[in-house]
């Protein structure tokens, strides 16, 4: 499978394609239901779908209306495909109303997608001028704009300093809120590089920021953190998460969740027995994988990507 995907509308770069389906094991069980929490441009759903057997299935959730529409047409050949617009936050409520209890495996490709940091008019990215927006589900209400123009400044530094962790962001906030109204990617942008120390970096000044506010803005790290919970309880025995993460701030939910859920005890050390169930998961990579030399040259931002995956090794319905 190609991992560039582009139509007239609509250009994607799946990163890590092979190792991330790779990790799902679908030749131990073609016959299962597999989720692919991140839709985007459907690159890993292609995949997953041509080494799934006839009795096989998979559902993709995307709120995005591009990556929906464009995941569609590329798809189409396929019949055990169910693609749901909606937040992977409510894979819970969506897999019981489609009457599936149990999946073999689940990928999650987080954070925007490259349609999305490219595109003219979605506000993703400060290389390009356009309305302040950065929301994956254009239905909601809550925009970058929103976020750059009510929120007071102690929330604003908190923001930056927790999801974008900028060490500037005091000066930063300071100069939003005296600069308001805000309109423009480009704008903000430049707001950020006077208000902050030239400093030798390979990454522009505004990166983090936007990061921060992109993050805020859809819920990214809450959502996450709070569906690793629903899919432990609805993982068959045997059945894997495949997770590929952009950031520090995801690679470490990631590796912390997966850590706890793989020790032998999770009850308090004062605890006479053990009531937690024991191990839950089972670690498939210790460290986590990067991109290929190859798929560095061919697209640079895979630098940062880190995948990571963990077998569930327990029958418990509930953690």
């Amino acid at each position: 499978m190609p991992s560039l995907f582009k139509t007239e509308n609509y250009t994607h770069y799946t990163v890590m394609l092979n190792e991330t389906v790779a990790m799902l094991d679908i030749e131990s069980c073609p016959d299962g239901v597999y989720v692919d929490a991140t839709l985007g441009g459907g690159g890993h759903s292609e995949l997953i779908l041509s080494k799934l057997s006839p009795k096989g299935r998979l559902i993709s959730f995307d709120v995005d209306d591009d990556a929906v529409n464009a995941a569609k047409e590329r798809l189409k050949g396929y019949k055990n495909l169910t693609i749901v617009k909606r937040s992977y936050s409510e894979l819970k409520q969506t897999l019981y109303e489609l009457n599936i209890n149990k999946i073999s495996g689940i990928i999650f490709d987080l954070g925007a997608s490259f349609h999305q940091l490219t595109s003219q008019n979605r506000g993703f990215s400060f290389l390009k001028d356009s309305p302040l927006d950065m929301r994956f589900n254009k239905d909601q209400k809550l925009s970058a704009y929103d976020v750059i123009n009510t929120y007071d400044e102690k929330k604003l530094v908190e923001i930056f300093s927790k999801y974008g962790e900028e060490r500037f962001s005091k000066r930063i906030a300071r100069a939003i809120v005296n600069s308001r109204p805000v309109n423009t990617t480009l704008q903000l942008a430049d707001l950020i590089v006077s208000s902050t120390p030239k400093i030798k970096s390979r990454i522009h000044p505004a990166t983090r920021v936007f990061q921060a506010v992109r993050i805020e803005v859809n819920q990214e790290l809450l959502n996450f953190e709070n569906t690793l919970k629903d899919v432990l309880t609805l993982l068959s025995s045997g059945g894997i998460i495949s997770v590929l993460s952009f950031h520090s701030l995801e690679d470490r939910i990631v590796k912390h969740f997966f850590k706890e859920y793989s020790k032998e005890c999770r009850c308090p050390l004062n605890q006479p027995k053990c009531v937690c169930g024991g191990k839950i998961l089972e670690l498939i990579n210790k460290k986590p994988i990067t991109a290929s030399d190859d798929e560095l040259k061919e697209n640079p931002p895979s630098r940062s990507a880190k995948l990571r995956a963990a077998r569930k090794v327990s029958d418990l319905e509930f953690i």
